[in-house]
């Protein structure tokens, strides 16, 4: 397989999961980023910690949807994320989710 072909690859499964995003971002309630991935879900739990003066952030979910276009299947049933790094954590507005009538976008 050819650079071309490998670049050809990525570029098809990232609109690939862009569409998958697109269709799925309205069953969801919250956006959660870590440094790592992007997740959609409707229930989430974040505990920070603290050890020997090191901060960390422990985030679980339930029915999350993840951003990773080289899982199978990104659907999953339990998450928990272990991180030194921040974390976002964004409710979804549904009404920004909706495009304008006569925004000329089809969908």
């Amino acid at each position: 397989m050819s650079a071309e072909d490998l670049e050809k690859y990525e570029t098809e499964m990232e609109l690939k999961l862009y569409r998958e995003y697109r269709d799925v971002v309205g069953l969801f309630k919250y956006v959660i980023e870590t440094d790592r991935r992007f997740y959609l879900t409707n229930d989430y739990e974040m505990q920070v910690h603290s050890v020997q003066g090191e901060v960390f952030f422990e985030v679980s979910m339930a029915d999350a949807w993840v951003w990773d276009m080289y899982r199978p299947a990104r659907f999953v049933k339990q998450v928990r994320v272990l991180t030194f790094k921040d974390v976002n954590i964004e409710e979804l507005n549904k009404s920004d989710l909706d495009l304008p009538e006569n925004s000329g976008f089809k969908s």
